[in-house]
């Protein structure tokens, strides 16, 4: 997948992203839901102040038990007030939690929605350096992670607010004195958790990346999991497995480890500071400068006001690890698109096939050049084989083509137009390609070769199965052209899936056509089936081979052979023979392996 330009990694090893900058921007997607967001605030409002009441209706009660003179209605009604705002304070804060979940679950809906949209928008590039299951990870645990947040921290946040600003305020009105306390204690625990915050921040993206690294070993491993087992690597790939896991297990170790120490340690602060409001609060009652209703009722407040700064202090490293899982959703959404067609782009609505690549030159990188200059004509319905020892640019020359990138000099024509004067939609509709690799989605073998036209009759798509020699394997299947396939292959060989997408692709009506060693996964005697089938294919199509085995592209029209990124010798099948050049070796050395075979 990476092609040999190094591993793949997300674009978050730029510079991170200020937190108030990624909080503004992550409003973005609450912004469309304001009114829900409005209507849950006033609820978490109201929830909360119900509750700040309770203390001070405690405390009320408490002043009206006098030794030997309870005022035991006054008591009563006091108590079920209390139970009442209770239950009601209850009601609304599960309600709040409802609608707080729910619109987590919007969010997210709409986050995932924007990342896969906006992949589909990337260019080839990146999919060639980025490790797939780093990309999952993003779509999968970090968006998760950001939704989580947005459904229990913010709302944990807003209460944690209004109750301290509210217990404030009540504390004030009973004994502004024994306010003091805090004046001491809270700036104590305010400083330490923004210090705290500081130090946790940077380890919980190191373990969102060692994730996301996990992640993708293990998908590329899986996939290749038949080649691991045929050369008996699996205690090799175990080891890396461990190397990676040890690495993401101490990630996120460290990480929660250095989170957990914040609140234990804000909680002994609120203690210290609960167990002054007690001593001095008695004080304050042997000397009569508060009631013993009002001591309760502080100390209650003074709970409640110390209470949502441990919280607080609890979710801060939460809070980091979603502020680390939204940067690296936004560096993902912030990735540039594949850059746009020029203004004055033509689209292409038909196209006669002639290809051209004058003196092009082309690198994945700026230090390192893989084309060389290379020049050819393809003539309209001409067969052009491609050969080379792996590494010389076949595949490369391929990309271009289709502009899955752009050349860094000379010009591509295709009918005698600059390729980067045509819209990539239509350009690409030119081209029918067929793979090495093969790729089946979950669906049926019908929808499976109706895939680039959904609209073929069933008569069409039988006779593209017939002329892949595919259509009696079909209909061998439990539902013949119903039954459901996926691209794990479900007992269908290699050879048959291969098959399969050769059929889908002589549905395409198409002026060109694309093989890339596109009979490579397929026996003998199926190979000459499929020759037959591709020659009625080809007939007024150009058509662009990629070949290993030579044996394959004997009746091209013209063979290019490629070597470090130039093309090296051109000519026919016999011709190049003839010569005696590098197609004769590679030619030749085919032959001799066969024969030694």
């Amino acid at each position: 997948m990476n092609r040999g330009r190094g591993p793949g990694r997300m674009a978050t090893d730029k510079p991170k992203a200020r937190p108030m900058r990624v909080l503004i921007r992550l409003w973005k997607y609450l912004s469309s839901f304001r009114w829900i967001i409005i209507g849950a605030s006033v609820m978490s409002v109201l929830s909360n102040l119900l509750g700040l009441v309770s203390p001070r209706l405690s405390g009320a009660a408490i002043d009206a038990i006098i030794p030997g003179a309870v005022d035991m209605p006054v008591v009563v009604r006091y108590v079920l007030m209390m139970v009442a705002l209770a239950l009601l304070s209850s009601v609304m804060s599960w309600l709040l939690s409802a609608i707080m979940i729910r619109l987590s679950r919007s969010v997210v809906t709409r986050m995932r929605k924007e990342v896969f949209d906006h992949l589909t928008t990337l260019p080839i590039s990146f999919f060639d350096t980025h490790q797939t299951g780093d990309v999952i990870s993003v779509l999968s645990y970090d968006i998760d992670t950001v939704g989580a947040s947005l459904s229990t921290d913010l709302t944990q946040i807003l209460s944690s607010l209004i109750t301290v600003v509210g217990s404030f305020i009540m504390m004030l009105t009973i004994s502004p004195l024994l306010i003091l306390i805090f004046f001491f204690t809270i700036p104590v625990s305010v400083l330490f958790t923004r210090y705290r915050s500081r130090v946790v921040r940077p380890l919980y993206r190191k373990r969102s990346k060692t994730l996301g690294q996990l992640n993708g070993y293990c998908e590329e491993t899986v996939s290749g999991l038949k080649t691991i087992r045929a050369y008996h690597q699996e205690e090799e790939f175990n080891t890396r497995f461990q190397k990676h896991n040890d690495e993401a297990i101490h990630a996120t170790w460290h990480a929660d480890h250095t989170g957990a120490i914040t609140g234990p340690t804000v909680n002994l602060i609120n203690n210290l500071s609960l167990a002054a409001v007690s001593m001095f609060g008695s004080m304050m009652y042997m000397l009569g400068g508060i009631s013993l209703g009002g001591v309760s009722s502080f100390v209650l407040y003074s709970r409640r006001f110390s209470g949502p700064i441990n919280e607080f202090a609890n979710i801060i490293s939460e809070l980091q690890s979603s502020l680390a899982a939204a940067e690296r959703f936004l560096s993902l959404i912030d990735l540039p698109a594949e850059p746009a067609d020029a203004q004055d782009a033509v689209r292409l609505e038909g196209s006669k096939g002639r290809v051209e690549f004058k003196d092009v030159s082309f690198g994945y990188t700026e230090d390192v050049t893989v084309l060389h200059n290379v020049s050819f004509t393809a003539e309209p319905g001409k067969v052009i084989a491609i050969v080379g020892e792996t590494g010389c640019g076949k595949t490369t020359l391929i990309n271009l083509l289709m502009r899955f990138y752009d050349v860094s000099s000379g010009q591509i024509l295709l009918d005698g137009r600059d390729i980067r004067g045509l819209t990539r939609d239509s350009l690409r509709r030119q081209f029918t390609m067929v793979l090495q690799d093969t790729w089946l989605f979950d669906g049926t073998v019908y929808d499976n070769l109706a895939y680039a036209r959904p609209e073929a009759t069933r008569e069409e798509i039988i006779a593209a199965a017939k002329a892949a020699h595919i259509h009696d394997m079909i209909m061998s299947l439990p539902q013949g052209y119903d039954t459901i396939v996926t691209d794990s292959g479900n007992s269908i060989s290699k050879g048959q899936k291969q098959l399969m997408t050769i059929a889908r692709a002589m549905l395409m009506d198409s002026s060109m056509l694309i093989l890339d060693e596109a009979t490579s996964n397929v026996d003998t005697q199926t190979e000459r089936d499929i020759q037959d089938a591709m020659l009625q294919l080809m007939q007024g199509r150009t058509c662009f081979v990629i070949a290993h085995r030579l044996s394959t592209i004997t009746g091209a029209d013209c063979i290019l052979v490629m070597d470090k990124g130039r093309i090296v010798e051109s000519g026919t099948h016999r011709e190049l023979l003839q010569r005696g050049g590098a197609y004769a070796e590679l030619y030749n050395a085919q032959f001799d392996r066969t024969e030694a075979a």
